[in-house]
């Protein structure tokens, strides 16, 4: 098993630091000027720091202080074992933490699939940390559950996330064959090229420290069983959507809903682009959020 550190990242100024922060110690990769606007960029499933590798360069470039951390159950950071660890105000916890931590009382926000989920909860139950959010791929939280409940084409596209209720089997699909499991849900929700052989690589030794897939399916489970919903559904933050609409697990409606709560928010499409749209199109992608930041 290789490194799945900040050295895999060709940025002079990235390094991996320890953070202790909401009672979980997280590995978190930092590069840029401390002294310049903080970026909080947060992954989501199955992935680990290193989903932001085209984005982490643009922001330093662009004047930025990057804070990326492996999210609680990911690659090296902290594993808590038991679902209330994974309930959504502890993940959100964990990036208010962060942000004092580098001595800010504010800082942007973006995040990609359940990194987004935590964005999302973090501009409504702390809102005074939040300056600007960006979000990719993930609906408003209120969206989310409405969508589910009324429409049958997002029940059905959400298959994986009621069974990563069951207990064991779901360690066992993605974990086998060194994680093969893992990296086919990567690849068959992307789209071709999305990921190269090294890439891949790295996400395997990412996903096969011990505990992680197991903290990575925690966090569905809690979602189910946990629910944890923020106290308010207006973000105050202005906020940048940015979505691929040939996402396979999220209907692309879905994102002109979210800014419909949100007192400043716009939506950039991607119409060819997969629910990994940040890695099909990162100059695009880019080009959007720093123009929003």
């Amino acid at each position: 098993m290789t490194a799945t550190d900040a050295s895999l990242i060709d940025v002079h100024s990235a390094e991996s630091v320890r953070r202790t922060v909401n009672g979980v110690d997280l590995h978190v990769v930092t590069a840029g000027d401390p002294d310049d606007d903080l970026v909080v960029l947060l992954h989501g499933f199955p992935d680990f720091w290193y989903g932001w590798r085209h984005q982490i360069p643009a922001l330093v470039a662009a004047g930025y202080y990057v804070v990326v951390p492996d999210q609680r159950g990911y690659n090296l950071s902290e594993k808590p074992r038991g679902l209330d660890a994974y309930r959504m105000r502890e993940l959100s916890g964990d990036v208010a933490g962060l942000v004092a931590a580098e001595g800010r009382e504010r800082a942007h926000v973006i995040g990609h699939d359940w990194g987004a989920g935590v964005a999302w909860d973090l501009a409504l139950r702390h809102p005074d940390t939040v300056d600007r959010l960006g979000i990719i791929n993930v609906p408003h939280p209120t969206v989310m559950r409405q969508t589910l409940r009324s429409n049958p084409r997002q029940l059905l596209r959400s298959w994986y996330m009621f069974a990563f209720q069951l207990p064991v089997i779901p360690e066992l699909v993605l974990g086998r064959d060194d994680a093969r499991g893992a990296l086919d849900a990567l690849e068959e929700s992307a789209n071709p090229g999305a990921f190269t052989e090294a890439d891949l690589a790295h996400y395997r030794d990412a996903l096969r420290r011990q505990g992680a897939i197991r903290g990575a399916v925690n966090w569905y489970r809690a979602a189910f069983r946990r629910p944890d919903s923020p106290p308010r559904e207006t973000v105050e933050a202005p906020t940048l959507v940015v979505w691929g609409d040939e996402d396979v697990a999220l209907l692309p409606k879905m994102a002109t809903e979210s800014v419909g709560y949100c007192r400043d928010g716009h939506v950039e499409r991607v119409p060819w682009a997969s629910h990994w749209v940040h890695d099909e199109e990162p100059e695009r992608v880019n080009e959007a959020l720093l123009g929003h930041l």
